[in-house]
């Protein structure tokens, strides 16, 4: 596999007609490798990382993630912050219903807004403080990220920051023998090792930050195979 530019071969996952129950087992099984592999992890620390210094007084806090899928990261953040006593609202965004319902059916987030939508057809009336994706912008073309990029600073107070992959060799490799052998899912199969080749390089996002006109950031390599880029106003 050439992993020297992007790959913008689409995802399984990013079809149409999927059907749900094969979305939900991807779900749980993301969710699971984030756990284990420490994404949820590094979303924790790009929160903290954001709020370092402005929240020492616990007041109200508000978070939004844009391709929330089931909601995991957002549970994992809300979870963080009641063992804070930080009040916390929560706000979901993604363009596949059922993945919102299946959210919504779950019940573990108590002051949570689910927006069933493309995020850039999303109009927040009041500007969330934070705004993150995880494992989301992989799935766009270069344009597109820049795109992502410019929506999340000018809708955040605070600023955003985003969880996701390293594009190399012992990555791609690695996800590929470890999805053979345990996953029961055939788009996490096919769609995790593929998720590795769409991924960045430093020197890639630092020239979609340099498009999108934003200089105050942060890129750090996280294990395992994780970028995590922070920007604050």
């Amino acid at each position: 596999m050439d992993l020297t530019s992007r790959s913008y071969q689409k995802e399984l996952l990013d079809g149409e007609n999927i059907p749900f129950a094969d979305i939900a087992i991807n779900m749980q099984e993301l969710n699971f490798i984030n756990a284990s592999l420490g994404g949820h992890a590094i979303t924790i620390r790009g929160l903290r990382k954001l709020l370092k210094g402005r929240n020492e007084n616990k007041s109200r806090l508000s978070v939004c993630e844009i391709g929330c899928g089931g909601g995991d990261n957002l549970e994992v953040i809300s979870e963080w912050c009641r063992r804070r006593n930080i009040p916390v609202e929560i706000i979901g965004i993604d363009k596949n219903h059922e993945c919102i319902e299946f959210a919504k059916s779950k019940g573990k987030i108590l002051n949570a807004n689910w927006i069933s939508s493309d995020y850039r057809l999303v109009h927040l009336s009041n500007k969330p403080d934070i705004i993150f994706s995880s494992l989301f912008c992989h799935h766009f073309n270069d344009k597109e990220v820049v795109k992502i990029f410019e929506w999340m600073s000018q809708n955040s107070k605070i600023g955003f920051f985003i969880n996701d992959l390293h594009r190399n060799g012992l990555a791609f490799y690695s996800i590929k023998l470890l999805t053979k052998l345990f996953s029961n899912s055939y788009l996490v199969k096919n769609d995790a090792p593929l998720s590795v080749a769409r991924g960045f390089k430093r020197n890639e996002l630092e020239k979609f930050l340099k498009m999108a006109n934003i200089n105050n950031y942060n890129i750090r390599l996280k294990w395992a195979f994780r970028w995590l880029l922070t920007s604050n106003h």
